[in-house]
């Protein structure tokens, strides 16, 4: 199984414009970012093998990574909707 690391840049690469300006210029938007990023570095930390826990954890985990990352995805769609001309 290949493991792959869900960051922002790499799944939405055409926001990368976008999240570049939402993290400099939304303190909101720059500290789920965060949030999200460290949750994905642990998750990946956990899949790969590196930390052990028990399947629920990693599983709670995912779920909060999965629910960072749709209101990031939301602010980005928003934020792009609103500069489109």
């Amino acid at each position: 199984m290949s493991l792959q690391k869900h960051d922002l840049l790499h799944e939405l690469p055409e926001s990368r414009e976008a999240i570049h300006l939402l993290k400099t210029n939304s303190s909101h938007f720059a500290k789920l970012f965060d949030e999200y990023h460290e949750l994905d570095h642990s998750v990946h930390r956990i899949e790969s093998g590196s930390e052990n826990t028990s399947d629920e954890y990693l599983e709670e985990q995912k779920k909060k990574r999965l629910f960072l990352k749709d209101q990031l995805y939301s602010m980005i769609r928003e934020y792009e909707a609103s500069t489109a001309s």
